[in-house]
């Protein structure tokens, strides 16, 4: 039986990675195909699905390919611009209606592009940290959720224009963060409680200003 899914909404938790087939790209704008063993299963033109974090709409099926279109303001904003055949990508579909949110809640609207600027062993992890472009500071926090290419995590560390995260084994072998070398850019989502709250204490600013 088919589940009914929220359309445009994720939890962080990758289904699987996927391999970029053709990312053809016109001036400003680019129509990507991947490879998608699992996550193309019940997947239907029209559906969601989380391309390293960023949420496509799906504009063909065929077997276990999946091609989506992604406007200019996608490619300004995400490192799928910067795909090509071969590479691997973070996959996930709608959130199920019902299902266990084992992340946290993520929409797919990419916030900005970060840089991978340390990889540090520390026993069974990978300590990696990144810098953040202007303006995101403000919405990472110690312990709260961040989305890097579409991997729920959790900041271990938060400073003026940096982060860091521990990344498990388990992490490192299912996402492309395993594959991430020091430079290497990435699609970030802040928590989405941090922009309600900003938006909150800046209406209530403006009436009691009015």
């Amino acid at each position: 039986m088919e589940m009914e899914r929220v359309q445009g909404m994720f939890t962080g938790i990758v289904e699987e990675m996927g391999t970029v087939v053709a990312n053809e790209r016109e001036e400003r704008s680019a129509r990507l195909t991947l490879v998608a063993p699992t996550t193309h299963a019940g997947v239907r033109v029209g559906d969601s699905v989380a391309v390293n974090g960023c949420c496509l709409t799906v504009v063909q099926v065929k077997g276990d390919q999946l091609t989506f279109d992604a406007v200019p303001e996608t490619l300004h904003r995400t490192n799928l611009g910067t795909l090509k055949p071969g590479d691997r990508v973070n996959l996930e579909r709608a959130l199920a209606v019902g299902a266990r949110l084992g992340g946290h809640f993520v929409q797919g609207h990419i916030d900005g592009v970060g840089t991978l600027i340390s990889l540090s062993p520390q026993e069974n992890a990978v300590v990696m940290e990144f810098r953040v472009p202007p303006g995101l500071s403000k919405y990472i926090v110690e312990k709260g959720s961040i989305a890097v290419d579409g991997v729920s995590l959790t900041v271990a560390e938060a400073r003026a224009d940096t982060f860091t995260v521990w990344i498990i084994p388990h992490t490192r072998e299912i996402t492309t963060l395993g594959l991430r070398q020091i430079g290497d850019p990435v699609n970030l989502e802040c928590d989405l409680l941090g922009k309600y709250v900003e938006r909150l204490i800046e209406a209530r600013f403006s009436q009691g200003m009015g």
